[in-house]
C-alpha cells in the first residue's frame, strides 16, 4: 500500500509539473515534438502518464504520441541510469569483439541495450559509431573512455564502479 501512496505522489508531481510545461504552448499537434522534447529534459525521459497527457493537450490519439516518442532515438521511454555505458559498434569495434563486450556487460548488470538496471544505477546503449577506432573496441562510462576493451577489463571496471574488488 506504501508504494500505491508513493506512485501517487509521483504521478502527482509528474502531473504538476508537466501543467508547467504545457502551459507555454497552445496545444496544436506541431508542437508535440517540442513537448515531447523539453518533457524528458526535465524528467529525464517521458513518463507514460505524461504522453498520455500530452496526447489529450494536442487533441492526437495516444498511440500517435507513442509512436513519434519510440520513431526519434533521442527519446526515452524509461528513465535513465546514474550512469550510461555505451558500447562501440562500430565496424572496427564489432571485428575487434564489441558483442562479446556486450555480453559481458549484460553478466555483470542484467541488462540489455536500451535497458536500464532496476536500481537506476546503470542503463546500457549501443551506438553506431565513437569515431574512436584506433582503440576499438571502445566502451565508455559517463564521459570516460575505455579503449581496447575486453571482457576482463569490463569485470574489472563495472567491479570498481560498483565498489567490488
Amino acid at each position: 500500500m506504501q508504494n500505491n501512496k508513493l506512485l501517487l505522489k509521483t504521478d502527482k508531481a509528474i502531473q504538476e509539473r508537466l501543467t508547467q510545461i504545457l502551459s507555454s504552448y497552445q496545444g496544436r499537434k506541431d508542437e508535440l515534438i517540442s513537448i515531447l522534447q523539453q518533457v524528458q529534459q526535465v524528467f529525464g525521459y517521458l513518463p507514460e502518464l505524461a504522453m498520455k497527457n500530452i496526447a489529450k493537450f494536442v487533441k492526437l490519439p495516444e498511440s500517435t504520441v507513442f509512436g513519434v516518442a519510440t520513431f526519434y532515438a533521442q527519446f526515452k521511454l524509461v528513465p535513465s541510469g546514474r550512469n550510461i555505458i555505451r558500447v562501440c559498434r562500430g565496424t572496427a569495434c564489432h571485428v575487434r569483439g564489441a558483442a562479446s563486450i556486450l555480453d559481458e556487460v549484460n553478466k555483470q548488470l542484467g541488462i540489455r541495450p536500451g535497458e536500464t538496471t532496476p536500481d537506476l544505477e546503470y542503463s546500457l546503449e549501443a551506438i553506431a559509431c565513437f569515431g574512436s577506432c584506433a582503440l576499438a573496441p571502445v566502451m565508455v562510462i559517463g564521459q570516460d573512455v575505455y579503449g581496447r576493451m575486453t571482457p576482463a577489463r569490463v569485470r574489472e571496471l563495472l567491479g570498481n564502479t560498483r565498489g567490488e574488488k
